[in-house]
């Protein structure tokens, strides 16, 4: 079971990216600009939707896509504004620090927080 299945109940959608492009709203559609300001890089869907839970998506795609990230099952994924919050047990320093080198690396993620999370 992947990251996107345990922590949102989700197989990835099909043309779902790390970082997509914002879409369109229908009245903002012949203006990119307006259309991009529109949903915040934090609430940026798996399909350039607005989504809540957006960042958290993204990342736990990402955390999928990574082959050197199994899924973890003692560790959430959530999201504060455009802080990352990781929560829960990681195995090692070592997959902690590549976890948040992919999260920061997710659009709209601001800053990672490992203050919930242990190493055991």
């Amino acid at each position: 079971m992947g990251w996107l299945q345990r922590l949102f109940g989700m197989e990835k959608p099909q043309n779902a990216e790390v970082n997509p492009a914002p879409q369109a709203t229908e009245q903002a559609s012949s203006n990119f600009a307006t259309a991009t300001q529109s949903i915040p890089p934090e609430r940026l869907g798996l399909n350039g939707e607005y989504d809540q839970s957006g960042l958290a998506k993204r990342v736990a795609l990402a955390f999928d896509e990574d082959p050197q990230l199994d899924d973890v099952n003692t560790l959430w994924v959530a999201q504060t504004g455009s802080t990352v919050v990781l929560k829960g047990k990681v195995p090692s320093q070592e997959i902690l620090n590549k976890m948040v080198s992919v999260a920061r690396s997710v659009s709209g993620a601001t800053d990672v927080d490992t203050n919930q999370a242990t190493i055991g």
